[in-house]
């Protein structure tokens, strides 16, 4: 991706089913566990790199000893600190012999996270205050092990202040920051419900001693039943992983499945991840062992071990995020590895339009480092292109007899697809230019190039997987690909044109932001159409005070007189650099709604592209997203 947008966060949950002793005797190490975490969360840093935390239940500890700990930190690159921190505190203990790695308890006993259920989570801030406070996993202690809760998530609700004024309702005094804090307290409103239910039951109505309540509460408390009375009202995207103190844990995916879950179980250990590929590569599982976790479900681990995969919601239709395949997600997951090279090649036909079918004259690259996968795919398909067109006039030219080696070698020697690597990242860089003022200042300094190949004859196509706002292609990019002097520049984009926000776990809600609703309003400007923004106004204005459920989305109505290709058009207009020496034609082009399905067929959730959200606060984000651009306000739209 040409633009850094904060997205998504990364979840992993582990579950050793047997002792720890077993798992030092068998593997050499009672922090097998610990170790299997840093994995998991190391092969998915791509995730989230503004901070990590982990979390830890020990079962069945002795009264009056600690059994439930958390760790965060909040530093870019946070999860080599982390982990080191505490490897560091481990061996400082065996050294002074309070550990002993053969005595398997001395490790449970003081090892803060030498127990059998651990939590981790990689954190990209979308909202809330950024500091080590709403850093993952959130906490929620009692001095009861049933009532103590702690959650992590890739998840963001569009019903937040919702939420917030339902615990107002009940007496409670939320903290209206984030929506994790709010997740954690509506799920352990319902927890201490439970808890105190039993609680009550036991002495009350059985008339047992108080010493002996809290194993009679641990055995009956019922997770999934909690998390459907929590979740009931939910609206937004999410996978969220939690466990309580007494040893029950549970990871929960939202009824759409926009955010991604995968687990796998064998007979030693469950293990929960946001990718599939870091479970396959952890513990050396084939695709097939990874499972998904059903939308609308909860894989629910009771402290004894025994395993439930429930519903706690009506089923939805499924809408899983298409980003996820398009650039979030891992690139060597075997499915979305082919599904990037499908949306390379489905831009084929119109790059060779683009080109005038100049296959000669023309170089093919891409934008690191993301959309490389989707560059072969590109490829292939212009091979494919070029073995017809070459069969063709091969079969036609021994037909009427004109078939001889100057042809041939015509044929076979000239007018191949040409591919060379244009762009280089230069990650460093991009990583010291922390703060937008810094990054407006060098971000032409970001990417550079291999000089001398493209000549001034030459078309010069560039795949990028998606682009947003624009920036840095018309600050850094194209004036960049402008020195190598192509005739023209054609940047490709295998995802459709992003028109509206997400409110969903990717941080893109305002719209003033997005290059082609600049386009669109641009367009509607210079065609004398200025009512229709006018009206677009008066129409959310009408919608947002309806309830969520009844609401359309009016700002299709800004797109709606013009056809994609013109709002790529006029995209290109305004990217043109200005005050450079270079002349040569500049083309946009973005990938169809259409062909973004036939690639990613079982990931249907193009909000993003089309406005057709999954859920009733979706439209209500959009519709309170316009009204902040016409009223010229910054921030996001969401319901806080």
């Amino acid at each position: 991706m040409s633009e850094l947008i904060k997205h998504e966060c990364g979840i992993a949950l582990i579950r050793l089913k047997k002792p720890l002793a077993y798992y030092a005797e068998k593997y050499g190490t009672p922090l097998y566990g610990f170790q299997k975490l840093f994995l998991l969360m190391e092969k998915q840093h791509n995730r989230g790199q503004d901070g990590a935390g982990i979390g830890c239940v020990k079962l069945n500890m002795p009264h009056g000893h600690s059994f439930m700990h958390r760790e965060r930190v909040l530093k870019e690159n946070s999860l080599g600190p982390l982990f080191r921190q505490q490897l560091k505190q481990y061996d400082k203990k065996v050294v002074k012999g309070v550990i002993i790695p053969e005595f398997t308890e001395t490790v449970r006993m003081h090892f803060d996270f030498g127990g059998e259920i651990l939590m981790g989570h990689l954190r990209y801030g979308t909202s809330g205050q950024f500091a080590e406070s709403s850093c993952h996993p959130y906490f929620r202690r009692s001095n009861w092990p049933t009532r103590n809760l702690m959650v992590c998530g890739n998840f963001n609700m569009t019903n937040t202040g919702e939420l917030n004024r339902i615990m107002v309702k009940r007496g409670q005094h939320p903290i209206f920051d984030t929506d994790t804090q709010t997740i954690l307290e509506e799920i352990g409103f319902h927890l201490d419900e439970a808890h105190t239910s039993i609680y009550h039951r036991m002495r009350d109505e059985e008339h047992m001693a108080g010493p002996e309540i809290p194993d009679v509460i641990s055995d009956e408390l019922d997770i999934v039943r909690i998390l459907r009375k929590a979740a009931h009202v939910w609206d937004g995207g999410y996978c969220i992983a939690g466990m309580v103190g007494n040893g029950d844990s549970f990871v929960m995916r939202d009824p759409h499945g926009i955010r991604p879950a995968h687990y796998f179980e064998d007979d030693e250990i469950i293990a929960f991840a946001s990718e599939r590929v870091p479970l396959m590569t952890a513990f050396s599982k084939e695709r097939e062992a990874i499972k998904e976790v059903p939308p609308g479900h909860v894989v629910a681990i009771k402290n004894t071990g025994d395993v439930r995969v429930e519903a706690f919601h009506d089923p939805a239709p499924r809408t899983s995020c298409t980003f996820e395949r398009i650039y979030f997600s891992r690139g060597n997951d075997p499915e979305i590895y082919q599904e990037r090279k499908a949306m390379g090649e489905a831009l084929c036909p119109n790059i060779l339009k683009e080109i005038d079918y100049d296959l000669t004259n023309s170089v093919f690259s891409y934008i690191p480092n993301t959309a490389e996968t989707a560059s072969y795919g590109l490829l292939h398909g212009l091979r494919r292109y070029r073995r017809t067109t070459v069969k063709d006039r091969i079969l036609k030219a021994h037909k009427d007899g004109s078939l001889d080696e100057a042809l041939v070698d015509e044929l076979i020697l000239d007018n191949w697809p040409r591919a060379e690597k244009i762009a280089h990242k230069d990650i460093k860089l991009r990583t010291f230019i922390s703060n937008e003022k810094g990054r407006s200042k060098l971000v032409s300094h970001v990417y550079d190039i291999t000089y001398d190949v493209v000549k001034p004859k030459d078309n010069l196509v560039v795949l990028d997987d998606s682009i947003v706002r624009g920036t840095t292609l018309r600050e850094s990019i194209i004036k960049i690909l402008s020195r190598t002097n192509p005739r023209k520049i054609v940047i490709a984009s295998t995802a459709p044109q992003i028109r509206y926000p997400d409110c969903y776990g990717i941080d893109m809600s305002e719209l003033g932001k997005f290059i082609a609703f600049q386009a669109a309003i641009n367009l509607l400007k210079e065609s004398g159409a200025q009512q229709r923004i006018d009206d677009t106004y008066q129409a959310c204005l009408k919608e947002i005070i309806k309830p969520k459920e009844e609401q359309v989305n009016c700002v299709k109505e800004i797109y709606a007189p013009f056809t994609p290709e013109q709002i790529s058009a006029k995209i290109a207009e305004m990217l043109y650099p200005k005050n450079i020496p270079w002349e040569g034609a500049l083309s946009i082009i973005y990938q169809t709604i259409e062909d973004l399905h036939e690639s990613t067929p079982e990931h249907t959730g193009d909000w993003y592209f089309t406005g057709n959200y999954p859920t009733p606060g979706g439209t209500q984000v959009v519709n309170q997203a316009f009204i902040h651009y016409y009223e010229n306000r910054t921030g996001r739209s969401y319901d806080l």
